[in-house]
């Protein structure tokens, strides 16, 4: 299980359990893997944010819920995602859309925004920021969509039941 490629020790876990290992023979043999370091869920977190967030641009809030779901312990999820710094997600979202332009033009600019704000949103990034890089780049290209009419700055946001404004993605997602 070890050679096909990195696991975590609830990843090993769960395997054993599947295959009828004993819980007591199954600590065992995890405790020894974590103690000669064949088994290490902070160095599998690091790695696994430093690959998927520079290979496929991946957001913290993206990377924390994969890191989750595969059983990694919170403390070293937090302390992983946490070398991501806000500047490096701007950046990342930044070339993510600036890639993915080329392929937008020629389109009208409502399905151009729809496809580049859709891109980051499929990889975790928040609505406003997806927004606010969107329009950088149209901006970068000479276009300017509240002259057009699309005001780019207000859609990231939702108003709740309250009034007050919310972030959409904190709007009815728990």
């Amino acid at each position: 299980m070890l050679t096909a490629a990195p696991r975590t020790s609830a990843q090993l876990a769960d395997a054993m359990r599947r295959r009828g290992v004993p819980d007591e023979a199954a600590g065992a043999v995890l405790s020894r893997l974590t103690d000669v370091g064949l088994i290490d869920d902070a160095a599998f977190a690091r790695a696994w944010v430093e690959s998927r967030h520079h290979a496929r641009g991946l957001s913290r809030r993206a990377l924390t819920a994969e890191l989750k779901r595969r059983g990694v312990p919170g403390e070293d999820v937090q302390a992983a995602v946490g070398a991501l710094g806000p500047d490096d997600e701007i950046a990342t979202a930044r070339r993510l859309v600036v890639k993915a332009m080329t392929a937008t033009r020629g389109r009208p600019l409502p399905v151009r925004i729809r496809r580049l704000v859709g891109l980051l949103a499929r990889k975790g990034y928040p609505a406003p920021l997806a927004y606010r890089v969107v329009r950088e780049a149209l901006e970068q290209e000479g276009i300017d969509a509240v002259a057009m009419g699309i005001d780019l700055d207000g859609m990231g946001e939702a108003v709740d039941t309250a009034g007050e404004t919310a972030d959409i993605a904190d709007v009815g997602y728990e």
